[in-house]
């Protein structure tokens, strides 16, 4: 059995981290893929960073910058859509420590997006997409990018889960000139935007080609509890709908 653990979008959730956490312990995972934003718009990256550190070292296969480490390690504000925005990750920039960084910096690929093979399949894991590796998502009707020449597609940034495949034209007949590729985004583990606020991520098993979308409660309350009114309380009120 092979089982990979896909996680994107925690945003410095902790308290959502520990309960996917909890339940990957129990799902028989052999790796973990992080697909980026570890920190920001959440009141504990620190601990996020802590956290995994601590509990996922050991079977991380894939690390990814998203668009808030590039945006807070380089100091480039410029393509947030919202004042808010700014100012969460001017304020996520002010607490982290020198480790978090050290970490974020040394420990984690810079551009983006990996390419890797998993059960002899050609994987693409991006934040965003090919059009822009860190700020346009993937969406089943936009997939901002071609992808023909993968045969699974891991992504995240948009907040929005979901598991599809496309088929391109190509030249083989053993497979009806057609060529399959799965695209898989597991939504947030630390603020889902899908309606449903519960922590999510995803399971690829490369064995039966099987994928699922997983929602975990978390004490969302205790969450909350902890924004300070250093940044947007917007931050704070989403978690309590996932919007």
């Amino acid at each position: 059995m092979s089982k990979y653990a896909i996680l994107s979008d925690i945003h410095g959730n902790l308290f959502a981290l520990k309960e996917v956490c909890n339940d990957i312990i129990g799902q028989n995972v052999d790796s973990i893929i992080l697909l980026g934003d570890l920190i920001d718009y959440g009141m504990q990256s620190n601990e996020v960073i802590d956290f995994i550190k601590e509990n996922f070292s050991s079977k991380v296969i894939c690390n990814i910058w998203g668009n808030h480490e590039k945006a807070i390690l380089t100091k480039d504000f410029n393509h947030f859509s919202s004042s808010r925005g700014v100012e969460s990750a001017k304020f996520t920039d002010s607490i982290l420590t020198d480790d978090s960084k050290e970490y974020l910096i040394n420990d984690l690929i810079h551009e983006g997006m990996f390419e890797f093979e998993l059960a002899g399949k050609r994987v693409l894991a991006i934040h965003g997409s090919l059009k822009d590796y860190y700020w346009k998502a993937i969406f089943p009707d936009n997939l901002n990018g071609d992808y023909i020449d993968y045969d699974i597609v891991l992504s995240g940034h948009s907040h929005y889960p979901h598991a599809f495949q496309k088929f391109y034209d190509f030249d083989n007949p053993d497979f009806r000139n057609k060529k399959s590729v799965l695209f898989i985004n597991p939504g947030s583990v630390g603020q889902p935007r899908n309606h449903n606020p519960n922590a999510q991520y995803a399971i690829l098993d490369t064995d039966s080609m099987s994928v699922e979308l997983r929602c975990i409660e978390y004490p969302k309350d205790k969450a909350m509890a902890l924004y300070d009114g250093s940044i947007d309380e917007f931050y704070k009120k989403r978690l309590e709908n996932g919007i």
